[in-house]
């Protein structure tokens, strides 16, 4: 499902909630919001809004003329071939709807053929439930507009399976790591699943990350709850509630929270700008970090050089920059090959 059409999707509903008669102050704030988030979004809904006002125009030509009969006829040339009179025509009758029934039936199938006939679409209208796949490369940072009109960035290597409904808006993380701007929505949780736990918000920004046996999520922006499955013996685990600048490791132990700067939490995050940053980190954890965006790996080749300390701010398409560096100003060599980077000491 491609971005544009998703986008048409979410416009055409916003229309149908706009004018469904139970429109409310809060709505029009989140629609408000919604459209400032993306000019596309903006774009899209206006297309479909000027659409629509034009089916209403042609409706109220229809309403003005006069009773008995169709407009006048053109006067056409004499040779011209005279068109049937269909004045006596006349269709069966039809059951009539009630007439809300009717109204949103006719803005359905009117709002289905703007968008270009999205079966997706009309799969949300019948079944209330949308369903989105995205995944990023090895090296490609991707940014995403979910059905809901949250916006999710996905690291290297990442992929999303979401399913938006009336009640939940639920996104499993395969694989990877991706950071969510959430729209604001009381009435429907927005909830990422991963390794058996579930971290829970309504309007806020937090990335959630998988690693080999731990999950680390990040939060820069309002609240959110981590819930945990099970315990190995069965013993229910506590929630954790997280606020702005919450960094928090759950895995085989437990959870385990930091508190910190929001500006510190953000640091985790600037792999979207393309970049990695190290505070005394272990050479072997930076080797980790830049491998995840880079298909040519960097090894380690033996203990004494995994455990050297490295900090500072580093672009991770540039990985052969750092090797230079740490040749630089560490006790490293550095064996290159065409896959792969071994690092030993010296």
């Amino acid at each position: 499902m491609t971005d544009s059409r998703q986008i048409e999707q979410q416009a055409a509903d916003w229309l149908v909630r706009r004018d469904a008669g139970d429109w409310t102050p809060h709505d029009q704030q989140v629609l408000e919001a919604w459209l400032a988030a993306s000019a596309r979004h903006k774009v899209a809904f206006l297309r479909l809004e000027s659409a629509w006002s034009e089916a209403g125009r042609l409706q109220a030509f229809a309403a003005g003329l006069p009773a008995g009969g169709p407009p006048p006829r053109a006067a056409t040339a004499p040779d011209t071939p005279a068109l049937p009179d269909l004045r006596d025509l006349r269709f069966a009758p039809r059951r009539v709807a009630t007439r809300a029934g009717r109204w949103r039936h006719g803005v359905a199938a009117t709002l289905a053929v703007l968008a270009v006939g999205s079966a997706a679409w009309g799969g949300w209208q019948l079944t209330g439930r949308q369903e989105a796949h995205y995944v990023s490369a090895v090296g490609q940072v991707q940014t995403v507009t979910l059905p809901d009109g949250s916006i999710a960035t996905l690291s290297s290597d990442s992929q999303l399976d979401v399913q938006i409904s009336r009640q939940e808006r639920s996104i499993a993380l395969a694989r990877g790591e991706a950071f969510f701007d959430v729209a604001h929505d009381t009435r429907r949780p927005f909830v990422v699943e991963a390794q058996g736990r579930r971290v829970a918000a309504v309007g806020t920004r937090f990335s959630v990350r998988r690693n080999t046996d731990e999950l680390r999520v990040v939060v820069t922006e309002g609240k959110v709850r981590l819930d945990s499955g099970p315990a190995a013996d069965g013993r229910a685990q506590p929630v954790a509630l997280l606020p702005a600048g919450s960094v928090a490791t759950a895995g085989r132990n437990g959870v385990l929270v930091r508190s910190v700067p929001v500006a510190d939490a953000e640091r985790f995050l600037e792999w979207r700008e393309g970049f990695l940053t190290f505070d005394d980190t272990s050479l072997a954890d930076a080797a980790a970090e830049f491998n995840r965006f880079n298909t040519r790996k960097l090894e380690l080749g033996d203990a004494v050089v995994a455990d050297l300390r490295v900090g500072g701010n580093f672009r991770w398409s540039n990985a052969d920059g750092f090797v230079r560096l740490l040749e630089q100003g560490f006790p490293v060599r550095a064996e290159r090959h065409e896959d792969r980077i071994v690092l030993h000491a010296r």
